[in-house]
């Protein structure tokens, strides 16, 4: 049995967003991946990037240097 842990969850406004999101962080090796969005979570499309607590600043720092927009930053144990 998988053990559940605390994550971070970062969702978008639209499918299209999530995707554009995972080619940016991809393209830049930041950590993380696309996963469907957990249902303890409501967001606007059905996908969010997931990735751990401890890199949300990179995250979301390299998101702000990029006028990345996301809908929601979360922590859910998943």
């Amino acid at each position: 049995m998988r053990v559940k842990k605390e994550q971070l969850v970062i969702s978008f406004a639209s499918t299209a967003h999530a995707m554009a999101v995972e080619a940016f962080c991809m393209e830049r090796e930041l950590p993380g991946r696309l996963i469907p969005i957990p249902k303890e979570i409501s967001a606007g499309c059905g996908l969010a990037w997931k990735a751990n607590p401890e890199d949300e600043q990179v995250l979301l720092d390299a998101f702000k240097k990029e006028d990345i927009s996301y809908q929601g930053v979360h922590k859910v144990v998943i």
